[in-house]
């Protein structure tokens, strides 16, 4: 098979300077609409080559694209609409004919219809084809459109809203970098993503996700080839790794669990040889997990660590997790972070705290309309996404856990994701999610939702008799439960809080 170049989704394929001429065409569009510099865009796709087209189109006016959470319902849909004042509102068929009457009647609607890939791996009903009330087909209306020909405009990133714990999400908006600023970002992204000319990258993540968009945006412009895949699948991963010889991959871990619950028969049928670098964040990674990946795959993973408002702040080479397993890595060029106690203060090496980070390379960031939200997360400049963890006496930094799924149980502080990590070494755990629950006499127990691997019989008091070989006591969950289809966000990461928030609304109070 002939390795294809250009951005490619399905059996449909572009090359980079056709996506060009589509963005000035786009963008020249977007600026007869009154889109100019600082405005958003809002986007509600799939992964597709328009949604790049689009973005990079938004960009050549100096605005903001706007990725829109698919899952969102229709109510979450305008509330971003309304909070990003957006003008124009672009998607596929489907999820813009799902928003019922929420798009105000002054706003564009431009269609896509939903491509046919996508149509297939989420098994759209085909009477969700129809051109939405009051949107144009963006292909007949960019053919009526001139090129942008304006100045060159400082682009900013991609604005991603992020939800935090509670409240309404919130806008990550950052300006325009600087050319400092863009060659730092350039030269961060070839030595963790692994983004460098020519490169044949494959993102099986979804584009409404801050890394993930990054990761595109930058890679469609490389020169090599970027492969969308409409959603993950294990076996159709390995697939175009070998036919199309994909180098690099931007991953999650969850991924790399599926792939390792694939049969022996399976994984071996493929040739990976082609990978040279794999990167992973967004999520812990049992070192177990990547130690398998890596006896696969190579030394070819890569992790960072950071979040959508600070951007990459660690980073660990494939060396670093065989050196130090369960590391993120050390603390990158242009970045500071600080291990702080919940009085502020400065904590010795090894000691677990809150994770706080500031980048000093890159443009700093506010919320959207929501400036004051800053500071809910800010310690002199320094900024947290609620994560715990500490540095070593190396300067390797590991996290522990997320601060807000700590559970204290008769006063002792239990970090789950330890004990997932224990939970996914066993035999036929196919994906878990431990938390804690409501206690009358220890104020909160443990819980353990084990979704097991198909075709395998386990029973809970095997499973506390394994734990037990590896953990302490305390740690060992009280109550075990077995599902089938953990939920899950399209990234694969489960949504821990359906499965906690029952025991706690039947409770009547929250800790």
């Amino acid at each position: 098979m002939t390795v294809s170049t250009g951005i490619i989704s399905g059996s449909r394929q572009r090359g980079f300077d056709e996506v060009e001429r589509r963005a000035l065409l786009i963008a020249g569009g977007l600026q007869g609409l009154g889109v100019s510099e600082g405005d958003c865009v809002c986007i509600l796709m799939r992964n597709d080559i328009a949604f790049l087209e689009v973005s990079y189109a938004v960009m050549l006016l100096g605005a903001y694209a706007v990725p829109v959470n698919w899952h969102f319902k229709p109510e979450e849909v305008e509330y971003i609409l309304k909070d990003t004042g957006t003008r124009v509102l672009i998607g596929h068929a489907d999820l813009l004919n799902a928003l019922g009457d929420v798009v105000a009647c002054d706003m564009t609607l431009l269609n896509l219809p939903t491509p046919p890939e996508i149509e297939g791996a989420y098994r759209i009903d085909p009477s969700r084809r129809a051109l939405p009330h009051g949107a144009e087909d963006l292909e007949p209306w960019m053919r009526r459109q001139k090129p942008y020909d304006g100045p060159k405009l400082p682009q900013p990133q991609s604005m991603i809203y992020t939800s935090g714990t509670t409240g309404q999400p919130k806008g990550v908006r950052r300006e325009a970098p600087t050319p400092a600023q863009a060659a730092a970002a350039e030269a961060m992204r070839a030595r963790v993503y692994g983004l460098k000319p020519g490169v044949r990258a494959l993102l099986p993540g979804p584009l409404y996700h801050s890394a993930p968009n990054v990761f595109a945006l930058r890679a469609g412009r490389l020169g090599g080839a970027l492969f969308l895949m409409p959603r993950f699948d294990a076996e159709g991963l390995l697939r175009l790794v070998q036919e199309q010889a994909i180098d690099t991959i931007f991953m999650v871990p969850t991924m790399f669990v599926r792939l390792l619950k694939l049969p022996a028969g399976v994984r071996e049928k493929y040739d990976v040889s082609a990978l040279r670098h794999i990167v992973h964040a967004a999520a812990p990674c049992p070192p177990d997990v990547k130690q398998a990946m890596m006896k696969w795959w190579g030394p070819v993973i890569h992790e960072y660590y950071g979040s959508t408002e600070s951007g990459a702040v660690t980073y660990a080479a494939p060396e670093d997790a065989l050196k130090k397993p369960g590391t993120v890595g050390r603390i990158l060029d242009g970045a500071l972070l600080r291990i702080l106690d919940d009085a502020g203060n400065v904590l010795p090496r090894g000691t677990i705290g809150e994770i706080y980070s500031r980048s000093t390379g890159s443009p700093d960031f506010s919320y959207h309309n929501k400036p004051e939200k800053r500071i809910e997360i800010e310690r002199d400049g320094f900024i947290t996404s609620g994560d715990v963890g500490y540095i070593d006496d190396d300067g390797h930094v590991f996290i522990s856990d997320r601060k807000r799924d700590m559970v204290i149980s008769g006063g002792v502080n239990i970090y789950p994701a330890e004990i997932e990590a224990a939970l996914h070494a066993l035999p036929g755990v196919h994906d878990c999610a431990v938390f804690g629950i409501p206690d009358d006499e220890f104020g909160e127990a443990l819980m353990a939702v084990i979704e097991p691997q198909p075709g395998i019989a386990i029973d809970p008091d095997t499973i506390r008799a394994q734990l037990k070989a590896t953990l302490a006591d305390y740690k060992i969950p009280r109550h075990i439960a077995l599902q089938a289809g953990l939920p899950r966000e399209d990234s694969g990461k489960i949504f821990k809080r359906r499965l906690r928030d029952p025991y706690w609304e039947k409770s009547n109070r929250r800790i």
